[in-house]
């Protein structure tokens, strides 16, 4: 049995609210569920021996797993192996009916599929010329069959390419001169040369008032610092939102997703020590974000490899990342540049480690073959044992929860993900921002799958008589508009519906949506709060088509996006979709419009 059901069951929801006499399909044997509470836990673990081989045809008596050092009984056990499928093997998704998109996504072609992440947030503009160069060498020789999709993180994450085996296409995207990846650098973004920059021009200060530092000496060198401080804080947070959005993203792609990260420094960790804790709050409260971003990668298996984006790590202490005064002077204040440059390497390196254990993930540093870095990574994470285990502790108190797993033999290495935070929803004592959707609503991203939806939109029949009331919130939308009637169908066991005394189920939705024009701004924007009490024979209902919403908005009458939104405010999960509003837009929006699209940016 395989671990993941298939993925055309859950589409059929999609077509079941056109033909509404039809009921929701569901697997006759319901495969395991991963959730980050202490009911049900999925360990995906990597065996690896020698250089990275992986070990094969393991048993589950092989396996030993503790949770916080307590023996716990295995209830389900399964090896993947990576697979090389022939084009044309798999159907094709089941075309939407006309006007119907979903945000199911397609059926991946093995048991892993892998997220290349480009960030020039974290990394020099050298660095990021370096990764190109090296990603599109190793799509040169990537073996058929392996899944890939593209991402770049700059100011905001940006969509490249969706998951596809077709290294020409790939290719293409990567070196694409509107959407492809060029080296940039961001405000909130920080080099070596910014750092030396600041270390130059407090000495310029001192030489200027006799080699002596001053009151207004160590103002400058303090303001330097607090600058530097919100440019880290700026970077964490956005870095953390792109993950989270990434983790929403891939949550139903059946399998173990890697994220392979190039950057040349990971100002993040998801499962963070005390101390680090302590030191990341001082720039910023941290706790929250998080702890959600743990808790959201935990969910969708995501399994973290960072790679170091600069290659070896020299270093070489007369050049301008360390202190030219130091440099200049050679002997134990030369030997103060080398020491400093080593520290900086050491912490690097723990961060990288410390996120790819916590993630299930390995680490890649010190090596300029970041082709051969891809290689491993994806080698590494296509060939695992899934483990499913029920604790011994059921509370459900948020705390974090330490995994051990182990096998006889002690010359094996495992990866796995470490621990988990004890939560029914994802991070459920954190609070949601008040239009939690409004970051998610962005345009040119791949839809969010924790909540799988079906949307019809189509022209109002009839259309508003002049000067009616709009539909939406612009008040200054003016000139030709076009009402969209917009009709939701969202698969009913992705959202909480709690069942109550009285036998009724409740539960809350916020629905939203953002319109964009060709120039990327926001047209048109709505929303509203679904506050449900279902008596029993709706609920009935509701279980074979799913839960029904309706949303109205006025667009212009031009080239449109329109972002559609569901938000669970007892779970944090979350599902968007992106539809075309005009036919001169379908042919550019088809790679998010879900299954019923065909183009190579497919996610």
């Amino acid at each position: 049995m395989r671990l993941e059901s298939s993925i055309f069951l859950a589409s059929a929801f999609a077509l079941a609210f056109v033909a509404s006499a039809a009921a929701q399909s569901a697997p006759a044997d319901p495969a395991p569920t991963l959730k980050t509470t202490a009911r049900a836990v999925v360990v995906e673990v990597v065996v690896t021996k020698g250089n990275d081989e992986p070990v094969t045809a393991l048993h589950q008596q092989d396996f030993t797993v503790l949770e916080d050092g307590k023996p716990v009984t295995v209830n389900f056990f399964e090896e993947h192996t990576a697979r090389t499928v022939p084009p044309g093997v798999i159907p094709p998704m089941p075309k939407m009916p006309p006007n119907v998109y979903t945000n199911v996504p397609p059926a991946p072609e093995s048991d892993a599929v892998n997220v290349l992440l480009l960030d020039s947030l974290n990394t020099e503009r050298q660095d990021q010329s370096y990764v190109h160069k090296q990603i599109l060498e190793f799509l040169k020789s990537m073996q058929p069959g392996t899944r890939v999709a593209i991402f770049m993180l700059g100011s905001k994450l940006r969509f490249v390419q969706g998951f596809t085996t077709d290294t020409s296409v790939l290719r293409a995207a990567l070196d694409d001169k509107k959407t492809g990846v060029s080296p940039e650098k961001d405000a909130s973004s920080r080099t070596r040369s910014d750092d030396q920059d600041d270390k130059d021009d407090v000495a310029e200060m001192k030489v200027m008032n006799n080699g002596r530092s001053s009151p207004g000496i160590e103002a400058v060198a303090e303001s330097q610092r607090e600058f530097a401080d919100f440019q880290y804080g700026d970077r964490a947070a956005m870095t953390l939102e792109a993950l989270d959005y990434l983790a929403r993203y891939l949550a139903a792609v059946p399998g173990r997703k890697n994220l392979i990260w190039f950057a040349s420094s990971f100002p993040v960790t998801v499962f963070p020590t005390s101390s680090q804790s302590e030191a990341m709050n001082k720039v910023r409260e941290y706790a929250g974000a998080v702890k959600r971003t743990a808790d959201l990668l935990t969910a969708s298996k995501v399994a973290v490899y960072p790679v170091g984006a600069e290659g070896m790590m020299v270093d070489h202490p007369t050049e301008g990342n360390h202190d030219y005064e130091q440099a200049g002077k050679g002997g134990p204040a030369l030997m103060q540049n080398t020491m400093d440059g080593a520290d900086d390497r050491s912490t690097k390196i723990m961060a990288m480690d410390q996120l790819a254990a916590d993630t299930g993930g390995k680490a890649f540093y010190n090596t300029n073959d970041l082709n051969g870095a891809m290689s491993r990574a994806i080698n590494d994470g296509s060939h695992y044992y899934t483990l499913v285990y029920t604790p011994t502790n059921k509370k459900i108190d948020g705390k974090y929860r330490r995994i051990e797993v182990k096998v006889p033999e002690s010359k094996y290495k495992l990866s796995y993900r470490r621990g988990y935070n004890a939560d029914d929803t994802v991070a459920a004592d954190v609070k949601p921002e008040p239009d939690p959707l409004r970051p998610l609503l962005m345009r040119g991203l791949p839809g969010a799958t924790q909540i799988l939806c079906a949307a019809r939109v189509q022209p109002a029949a009839p259309q508003p008589a002049a000067g009616a009331k709009r539909a939406g919130k612009n008040t200054k939308l003016t000139g030709p508009l076009t009402r969209y009637s917009i009709d939701l169908m969202i698969r009913w066991t992705d959202v909480s519906l709690k069942a109550e005394p009285d036998g009724t189920h409740s539960g809350k939705l916020q629905l939203g949506m953002i319109a964009y024009g060709r120039d990327g701004n926001a047209v048109n924007w709505g929303s509203a709060t679904q506050q449900m009490s279902m008596q029993p024979d709706f609920f009935a209902s509701v279980q074979k088509s799913g839960v029904p919403a309706h949303l109205d908005i006025d667009v212009p009458d031009a080239d449109v996006w329109l972002e559609i939104g569901v938000y669970d405010w007892n779970t944090g999960k979350a599902g968007t979709l992106e539809v075309p509003l005009h036919p001169a837009t379908a042919a550019t929006s088809a790679a998010l419009s879900g299954p019923a699209a065909a183009a190579p940016k497919a996610n």
